[in-house]
């Protein structure tokens, strides 16, 4: 779990950032959880937009992505949203 200190430098790395995914009407899949999990093992932190065709809200397709690629929630905002999970091979980005 993130505490209140890393969440918030989180949120400001991610405010420069770019959405890199898109999840539509087709939802999650097994293939969209393996490009966010490379992502994620790539970039340690990602941004992601969620469309309006989306079958459910942000919050609960941000929850189920995070659940499946083990990482964390670092913040929901609109129909964007923000995931961390630490690199395995090598981490970059050092928390507070």
């Amino acid at each position: 779990m993130l505490t209140g200190k890393q969440r918030s430098y989180l949120r400001s790395l991610a405010n420069n950032l770019q959405p890199i995914f898109q999840v539509g009407k087709g939802g999650v899949s097994d293939n969209m959880i393996k490009q966010f999990s490379d992502a994620l093992e790539a970039r340690e932190l990602i941004k992601a937009t969620v469309l309006k065709n989306a079958e459910c809200d942000t919050k609960t397709i941000c929850e189920e992505i995070a659940e499946q690629t083990n990482s964390q929630v670092v913040q929901v905002i609109g129909s964007k949203f923000v995931l961390y999970r630490p690199s395995e091979k090598n981490s970059v980005i050092e928390l507070p």
